[in-house]
């Protein structure tokens, strides 16, 4: 009998490292956990209520939409838990139900599904559920009105809001370590700065997202608002009060390095994040926005298949 050993010749990929979308999910989700729990702390259980409805409503949005497709429930992946807590996090504490559960269904069911599902979204989703409840009731995410009930022990007005208002004049009440612990008032998971760096290092170290993209992001913040500063200090604030401020460190970490919308080679991954933060400070600056996070990243989204065209050079020679 032969002993002869068949070859099998099967579809890419042909290597898998181990990884899966759930392990991921989980990570991330542990990973934002520190800037999480300060603002529950901070805000309390309203707070609580609003993660808590934004995970949920979440999963029951993507369950809903797996039945009426027929697809296969992908719950257990995770990235609906993800996309709540994301959500969540970017949230003010005080914001109602409604919006709530209409944000979470604009993230699964437009910005997910729309565009045929994880991995295959042009924009990341949750960046685009926010954009547009911004537009649609600007109102509910003023923080300062939203959240004048509260009593911080410090300054409680919303940074970018004052600096927008009134120049860097209004903003001497903040110190830089302040805003890295979290002496500032804003979206529920935003504004502990050192925990969201604790939670990007680690995502980093874990190898779930590209140090170049965040390294860039920040870097890109830091050299457009030095350029501004120093142009005119006494209207235009310095690079690190722009890095702690606002979004800017959950969109560093935790949104403009979502896979299907970012690049994938190095060069391209640099230059998409460097003009994302460089766009961020210049809508902060002179455009019509107090936080200029989400336009960056959306627009940089858009000019992502562009980017990911820039690749390395063969090896080798053309016969």
């Amino acid at each position: 009998m032969s002993n002869e050993k068949k070859f099998i010749v099967s579809h890419a990929p042909f290597w898998h490292d181990g990884s899966s979308i759930s392990e991921r999910s989980y990570h991330t989700m542990l990973a934002a956990m520190p800037a999480v729990l300060f603002g529950l702390i901070q805000y309390g259980i309203p707070a609580l209520a609003v993660i808590s409805l934004s995970i949920s409503t979440a999963i029951i949005w993507e369950l809903i939409i797996n039945k009426i497709t027929k697809l296969p429930n992908t719950i257990g992946d995770g990235n609906a838990a993800l996309m709540g807590l994301v959500f969540g996090m970017m949230m003010p504490a005080t914001l109602p139900w409604w919006i709530v559960a209409t944000g979470t269904f604009i993230a699964v069911v437009i910005g997910k599904y729309i565009f045929g599902g994880i991995g295959s979204n042009a924009f990341h989703p949750v960046v685009v559920s926010i954009t547009i409840l911004l537009i649609s009731w600007n109102s509910y995410f003023d923080f300062d009105n939203a959240l004048v009930n509260y009593d911080f022990g410090f300054p409680a007005v919303f940074p970018l809001g004052a600096l927008k208002a009134f120049g860097t004049g209004s903003i001497h009440g903040f110190s830089l370590s302040g805003l890295l612990m979290g002496q500032q008032v804003g979206a529920i998971g935003s504004t502990f700065g050192l925990g969201l760096i604790i939670g990007g290092i680690y995502l980093i170290l874990r190898g779930f997202i590209r140090w170049e993209i965040s390294i860039s992001f920040l870097a890109g913040m830091f050299l457009a608002a030095m350029i501004f500063n120093m142009a005119n200090p006494e209207k235009f604030a310095g690079p690190f009060f722009h890095i702690l401020t606002g979004y800017s460190l959950i969109g560093a970490f935790f949104l403009a390095t979502e896979d299907s919308s970012s690049p994938v080679n190095c060069i391209p991954m640099l230059i998409y994040g460097a003009g994302a933060g460089i766009l961020t400070v210049l809508i902060r600056n002179i455009g019509a926005y107090v936080d200029g996070v989400l336009y960056a990243i959306l627009i940089m989204n858009l000019v992502n298949p562009l980017l990911d065209k820039i690749r390395p050079k063969a090896i080798g020679k053309v016969a």
